[in-house]
């Protein structure tokens, strides 16, 4: 049985580290007897408790991957390396809306073998919806609209400053070192898959799947079997020390995800 604890963080002092609330964790453990084939720090999107991702640190610990989700809105690179340092590698980080814009500057500074982002923001996407329209934005799933409607602290636009476009001018937005997989809703009306693919481009994804008729939580919409089946994939690569291959119809249009 796979089971899931809260616990603090250990603390190393890392200069410039800012300490993750203790209530703000959410660890899903692999099953007992399993030997751990690693660790997935996932960084949560905007106005999501950890609790949210539930569904996915079950379906990704059963697979025997320690998962930990930071309900923390932008945890800084050192704080993440702090959680990471004493558990099991290979080390993961996994980041949804601007969580993947979080786990992007982890990756930068070097703290993990390979990153999943899901759901990039752009500035391209509707804003300033209704409670139910947005709820109907982010995902078609009816209990994960559930479970947003139960565990949201907030709406995705309750800070529209925190909606942050990558510039993909700047010198930083050079493609990552590790291994990255990018996953993308479809009909993403908050985040534009067109934009969003661009922006994955650029930070080095070898493979952009797109979500057949996903929506922006992409990680927990109705073919959330697959994507999940598509990240522990990812994993296993990540394992092997291997990066996903360059496929030539994946480059000139991203792979689609089916329905599961």
């Amino acid at each position: 049985m796979t089971t899931i604890e809260t616990r603090p963080l250990p603390r190393t002092g890392a200069r410039g580290a800012t300490p993750l609330r203790p209530a703000s964790l959410r660890t899903w453990h692999e099953p007992a007897g399993a030997a751990v084939r690693g660790t997935v720090v996932l960084l949560v999107g905007r106005g999501e408790t950890a609790e949210v991702y539930e569904r996915f640190g079950r379906r990704l610990a059963a697979d025997a991957y320690r998962v930990v989700a930071v309900g923390e809105d932008h945890p800084t690179p050192h704080a993440v390396a702090e959680l990471l340092a004493p558990l099991p590698a290979p080390h993961v980080v996994v980041g949804t809306d601007v969580g993947a814009l979080a786990a992007v500057r982890v990756a930068r500074a070097g703290h993990v073998d390979g990153v999943v982002l899901a759901g990039l923001p752009t500035s391209a996407g509707v804003q300033g919806l209704t409670w139910q329209a947005e709820l109907d934005a982010r995902t078609a799933c009816t209990s994960h609209q559930r479970v947003l409607g139960q565990a949201a602290r907030s709406s995705l636009f309750a800070d529209v400053t925190a909606i942050v476009a990558l510039d993909l001018t700047r010198p930083d937005d050079a493609p990552l070192d590790v291994p990255v997989l990018a996953l993308h809703g479809a009909a993403d009306r908050i985040s534009p898959a067109e934009q969003a693919v661009a922006a994955y481009r650029t930070l080095g994804a070898r493979h952009v799947a797109l979500v057949a008729d996903g929506r922006h939580d992409v990680l927990n919409d109705v073919a959330h079997r697959s994507v999940a089946a598509t990240v522990v994939q990812f994993l296993e690569r990540v394992r092997q020390g291997r990066d996903l291959p360059v496929l030539v119809d994946d480059v000139a249009a991203p792979q689609p995800v089916g329905h599961a």
